[in-house]
């Protein structure tokens, strides 16, 4: 017979993955509301976190200051969730690190602490849960990535948080999102082995099956059940709290899914279309492959990738080992992804070659299209040497001068372009298959100069540049130095929101950049974000 079922809504907490835990505050406000009139039983607020570098939302935080700020309504229990690892790699050490994160629960609004673990932190996480019990929080303890682990792991790491005596509710986590009801099932099977508690299901939507896995495990004896408002949550996003609040009021009439109705048509609905989780055809393919979410959203999420591009970085992320972990690194090497192993090399057919010039970088911001007449207006008055970063169709192509390229994958799916280009190219020519460089032989000429990422790197020599970043405006930045500009002027480099990593990462290649070679003259002449010396195309010269 199952055990009371439980609802626990985390749309605040799983949700920010999309919008960086920064709601607005009608949306927070509608949705406290809505959760607490529909009688779910847990609402989980947020993540409870250190401070982080760059900006995070309240919800990346849910500290005791801004809860009390806020109005909770009456009825569910709510709470946090805390990973394992913010605590267990603390300098503070364990106990400390959790006296500083969590006041007593009898001083807090929050009643519920989740530890989210993966199944090597399990062991280690005891100290973690023993404490947040002595502080008087109910303690849910998350397995993550649980799916593909061998029966007789899952029930030993079962049977030590059993030990533990202190748990609540024991979840388990299908957080690369394939699972099917056979794993599901076996999962739980090897969970009760050892565990005879409450357990809980957390599913992700990447095959379409988040919430028929929910329902499958409820229907295992699994009695605390994971759901986001419309599935907002990392990747492919999660069961649908509207969906499974319906299922649920055809035999029980506790809950009242009508009341998150509105909440779902007026708010997250839009957001969803806005930003795009929920599963397609990405997301599976990352679930087949075991490959993180945050890959593939990521990857969604770029609106410069195109589709040729994310579909060649999901098939190197499925030839590598270890990709059911996040890596920035990682993704940055599958975008940009070399087609051979050669060593870096080039020529020297730059050397000086811009001496005493102007050189005018074109890049893809929305500001290039905006401003296009008044950029080629400055291009034939000033006379600058003009260098595209990949294609650009905004300028014509008879005002550029060379187009510079680091991207095989932006090659790749721009290169339609490149077999009736008439202007020359600049590429790091050694990673390039043969059959790619056979695209670029329709060129009048192409120049050939290496580009090696090396971290925390901004070197120019005459034959290659090692940079920090797989960025194409960086080697267009290290194109100019080499050919010895007199002055670099940037245009559509518009920049993106302050904790966006793309933003990060190019903050980091300019102010390296400034570091090695602050002697050269550097502005941009339409807006940015950037942290450069900021001109414009209207004023004379």
């Amino acid at each position: 017979m199952n055990k009371h079922i439980k609802v626990l809504d985390c749309t605040l907490r799983d949700g920010g993955y999309y919008n960086n835990w920064d709601f607005d505050t009608e949306v927070v406000i509608d949705y406290l509301n809505a959760v607490a009139n529909a009688n779910i039983d847990y609402v989980e607020l947020g993540l409870r976190n250190f401070a982080q570098t760059g900006f995070h939302g309240a919800f990346a935080y849910t500290t005791e200051d801004y809860l009390n700020q806020i109005e909770l309504p009456q009825g569910p229990v709510y709470g946090v969730m805390v990973d394992a690892k913010t605590i267990l790699e603390s300098d503070l050490g364990i106990n400390k690190a959790v006296d500083e994160l969590f006041i007593d629960a009898e001083m807090s609004k929050i009643g519920l602490v989740r530890v989210a673990a993966h199944f090597h932190e399990v062991i280690a996480s005891e100290r973690i849960v023993k404490r947040l019990r002595e502080k008087g929080y109910l303690v849910g303890f998350n397995m993550m990535q649980a799916g593909g682990k061998p029966d007789a792991l899952i029930s030993e790491m079962s049977f030590v948080v059993n030990g533990w005596d202190c748990v609540d509710t024991l979840y388990f986590a299908d957080s690369l999102g394939n699972m099917d009801s056979d794993e599901v099932k076996r999962i739980v099977k090897a969970i009760k082995v050892s565990w005879e508690g409450d357990i809980g299901i957390h599913t992700h939507n990447n095959m379409a099956k988040a919430l028929d896995n929910t329902i499958t495990a409820k229907n295992s004896g699994v009695n605390w059940l994971d759901v986001t408002i419309t599935g907002m949550g990392r990747g492919a996003g999660n069961a649908q709290t509207e969906n499974l609040l319906a299922i649920l009021a055809k035999t029980d009439d506790k809950y009242n899914p009508e009341m998150v109705y509105e909440l779902v048509i007026k708010h997250f609905e839009p957001m969803q279309k806005e930003s795009g989780w929920g599963s397609n055809l990405a997301y599976f393919l990352g679930a087949q492959y075991d490959i993180h979410p945050t890959y593939i959203q990521n990857l969604l999420s770029n609106p410069e990738h195109e589709s040729s591009e994310i579909v060649n970085a999901i098939k190197y992320l499925s030839d590598l080992e270890g990709t059911s972990s996040y890596s920035g690194e990682i993704l940055n090497n599958a975008i940009s992804f070399s087609g051979t192993s050669e060593q870096v090399s080039g020529e020297k057919d730059l050397v000086g070659r811009f001496s005493s010039r102007e050189v005018l970088v074109l890049a893809n911001g929305p500001s290039l299209e905006k401003y296009a007449k008044d950029i080629s207006r400055y291009i034939n008055k000033n006379n600058p040497i003009v260098l595209a970063v990949n294609i650009v169709t905004a300028i014509p192509e008879d005002l550029i001068d060379f187009y510079c390229i680091s991207h095989n994958a932006k090659f790749i799916s721009q290169r339609t372009y490149y077999k009736n280009l008439n202007k020359p190219i600049i590429a790091p020519l050694h990673r390039f298959t043969t059959e790619e460089k056979s695209i670029l032989s329709g060129s009048t000429n192409v120049l050939d100069y290496g580009f090696e990422v090396v971290a925390n790197k901004f070197d120019v020599m005459d034959k290659y540049c090692q940079l920090p970043y797989e960025v194409t405006l960086a080697y267009a930045l290290a194109i100019a130095k080499v050919a010895d500009a007199d002055s670099i002027s940037l245009v559509g480099v518009d920049g993106y929101n302050a904790s966006d990593n793309r933003q990060l990462e190019m903050i980091e290649v300019l102010n390296s950049y400034k570091k090695s070679y602050e002697l050269v003259e550097l502005n941009a002449l339409t807006p940015t974000t950037y942290p450069i010396s900021q001109k414009s195309i209207f004023a004379p010269k």
